[in-house]
């Protein structure tokens, strides 16, 4: 990425966090409710409750409010969770690895789901496994993740109960890692029986979560493959005897990867939103549930700090998409 462009990156994130933060701030400051409420004891004075708006800063203007967060926060202060009475940075620093990894996994499988079913079907056109390949797939893109999540959790963590259904790892296990990271943590320990447990608790949430995306890949990397096998190039290989597997695989799979991989990466952004309820319905504690959590105490710090990292991840990830389309793509690269 060329320093002026990269430059112009980075002003264009920094003004779209802040537009975020200045959106949310005074929503969540007009909608009704009040968050002390949720914090007083039954019977509570009238001078108790001046004492806990005057904590939070609650007491003073709107605008006031923004602009002592806003001095806080370029400090990396992001308040103090109303229901948990933590720092909020360091409470969302201590979840944050769990749906890092959740999603990352998520990932995975959808890709290695997608780009395998697509190659399946484009070399079965026409036979019965490319035509269950498409129908199935026309299933997977109707169902939405939080339902593969409630049937995942019947079907393995109710009617034949081999996989756990809420957690991250199994507390009778011992261990004392440094990081929040507990899977890549656990590998690089070689505490293999950690890691184990710590895939087992993520399979379930983790298949809920690339099951839509699987779909998603599959469709539009299909389409690209059908597109590129119609090329000169793909013509000519097999005029020259090559097998229509090495044209789809060797040829065909870097080119039509590229849109692919641009619709992946926004499709991924989603994948963070839908953590949410996946986490909830798991018990998961990642961001998505401590999110929920936020939003029923009405946890107006926690909240914003919450839909800031929400928003940070998702420029993030809009940039690492970004450089891998320039890098697949020679016209981009040189150009």
């Amino acid at each position: 990425m060329r320093p002026l462009v990269a430059l112009k990156t980075a002003i264009t994130a920094a003004f779209t966090l802040f537009g975020v933060a200045v959106v949310t701030f005074f929503l969540l400051r007009i909608v009704p409710g009040n968050p002390i409420a949720m914090m007083i004891a039954p019977g509570a004075s009238e001078a108790d409750i001046a004492r806990l708006k005057a904590d939070y800063g609650l007491d003073r203007s709107i605008p006031v409010q923004f602009w002592i967060w806003l001095k806080n926060a370029v400090r990396g202060d992001f308040g103090t969770s109303i229901s948990t009475h933590r720092n909020v940075l360091g409470l969302i620093a201590e979840r944050l690895p769990a749906t890092i990894e959740l999603t990352l996994l998520a990932l995975v499988i959808a890709l290695a789901l997608g780009i395998g079913a697509a190659v399946l079907s484009m070399l079965s056109r026409r036979r019965w496994p490319g035509s269950v390949v498409d129908n199935v797939n026309g299933l997977l893109l109707a169902v939405p993740d939080f339902v593969w999540a409630l049937a995942f959790v019947l079907l393995f963590g109710v009617a034949f109960p081999i996989l756990p259904i809420s957690g991250r790892v199994d507390p009778r296990l011992s261990y004392d890692f440094a990081t929040g990271f507990t899977l890549l943590e656990s590998i690089l320990r070689l505490r293999f029986d950690i890691a184990a447990n710590v895939l087992s608790h993520m399979l379930m949430p983790a298949l809920a979560l690339a099951l839509p995306l699987a779909a998603v890949i599959l469709r539009v990397l299909k389409a690209a493959l059908e597109t590129e096998t119609g090329q000169d190039y793909a013509v000519l290989a097999r005029i020259r005897g090559m097998s229509r597997l090495r044209i789809v695989v060797q040829e065909a799979l870097r080119n039509a990867m590229i849109p692919t991989l641009a619709l992946t990466g926004v499709q991924f952004t989603f994948m963070f939103g839908g953590t949410v309820i996946v986490e909830r319905i798991f018990g998961y504690p990642g961001i998505g549930n401590l999110a929920i959590d936020a939003i029923v105490n009405r946890d107006l710090p926690l909240i914003q700090g919450l839909i800031l990292t929400f928003g940070l991840i998702f420029i993030v990830i809009n940039l690492l998409v970004e450089a891998s389309f320039a890098l697949l793509n020679p016209r981009l690269r040189h150009g």
